[in-house]
């Protein structure tokens, strides 16, 4: 019997020390996607692979591959306790996991500060365009996919535009035009960019260098750089991995993106205008008294909340967000009392962990997938 393995690859940025002090180490975990969500989070299934304080996360990443590549060609014989037989296990990686800075720069991403800062889309623009009403409205709707071949496309462009005179220039044009930035070759890509300021600079009393002879030069930089590979090979190795789409295999990250994002800046906005009316002291009443009985809300201290309303975590938002439309009515304006409407359907949908009934799920979705 063969089986195939399907794997949750995640990686992170940890301190190697058991004090206080940070010791950044970059580890890689993976976990088999066939077990149940209770037994996902627990830590005998999670399995570490790799970890180092000096290796850049996509060289991490590279052995990571080429590991489980080799292993996917040549197949896992192990031995079937249940049915007492010798099977095969192909594993294959299902979708890469992580935080937003982590995420972006696996996808050879500028992050979510640049002018597209979307890695599964090319939803965004210049700032003149997105503070217009009609580059405003876009961002609330999907751009076109990003593909790794598109990306891939996107990085071979930059390395262009280093060979050109105001290479600087040129190349931060096309990071900023396409929001791509692959961190496996910034540091190739910025020596190359210096180089190329160096030879074409005249000094006095010199003749200046060729185009030609600078072009070379630059050429034989960028191929003692590589040390005998191509470009291809030393991109992101994440991008030409098999049976994985870098832009679309790499779920939200919704601690960051939506609890201590959208959740925790919206509940300061309406901290502030609580104690502004000062009827923080209502709202404090109205939280002690919410019968928290059948809800998924891990924590609604009313005391500890309201206390340390400036210091909440993850699990105290993942609470609010649940039970605020029901609290704040009446004591803010209509608009914010909306957007916590809006806040709680989205988090219910997000954090929606169980399918009661799967066959009606699974023939919803084909219905409306045609």
């Amino acid at each position: 019997m063969v089986y195939a393995v399907p794997l949750i690859i995640f990686m992170d940025d940890i301190s190697g020390n058991i004090s206080k002090q940070w010791n950044k180490h970059h580890a890689i975990y993976m976990s088999n996607a066939n077990l149940l969500c209770e037994m996902l989070e627990k830590e005998f299934f999670v399995r570490f692979i790799t970890s180092s304080p000096h290796a850049a996360p996509m060289e991490l990443m590279q052995a990571m591959k080429d590991s489980l590549c080799d292993a996917a060609d040549s197949g896992i014989i192990a031995w079937d306790c249940k049915d007492q037989e010798e099977v095969m296990l192909i594993p294959y990686g299902l979708f890469i996991a992580g935080d937003n800075p982590m995420q972006a720069e696996e996808c050879s991403h500028a992050g979510l500060n640049c002018n597209y800062f979307c890695w599964t889309c090319d939803v965004g623009g210049m700032k003149e365009y997105k503070t217009s009403n009609e580059g405003y409205n876009s961002i609330f709707t999907s751009g076109n996919l990003r593909t790794p071949e598109k990306t891939t496309e996107g990085i071979r462009h930059q390395f262009d535009a280093a060979m050109k005179p105001a290479a600087t220039t040129k190349v931060q044009n096309t990071m900023s035009s396409t929001g791509i930035r692959d961190s496996a070759l910034t540091s190739i890509l910025e020596s190359l960019v210096e180089l190329g300021k160096k030879l074409r600079k005249c000094e006095p009393g010199s003749q200046a260098k060729s185009k030609s002879k600078v072009i070379a030069a630059l050429e034989n930089e960028f191929q003692e750089q590589l040390q005998g590979a191509t470009l291809d090979d030393a991109i992101n190795p994440l991008l030409g991995m098999n049976g994985i789409s870098m832009h679309l295999d790499i779920p939200t990250e919704t601690l960051h993106t939506i609890l201590l994002g959208v959740v925790k800046y919206f509940w300061g906005q309406t901290v502030f205008l609580l104690e502004k009316e000062k009827v923080l002291h209502i709202f404090q009443s109205r939280l002690v008294s919410v019968d928290s009985d059948g809800m998924n809300a891990p924590s609604l201290n009313a005391d500890y909340i309201c206390h340390y309303k400036g210091s909440l975590i993850g699990k105290h938002f993942k609470s609010l967000a649940q039970v605020m439309p029901f609290l704040v009515h009446n004591l803010v304006p209509q608009t914010v009392l909306n957007g916590w409407t809006i806040i709680g359907e989205l988090v219910a949908l997000v954090w929606h962990m169980t399918i009661p009934d799967t066959e009606t799920y699974l023939v919803s979705k084909i219905i409306s997938n045609n």
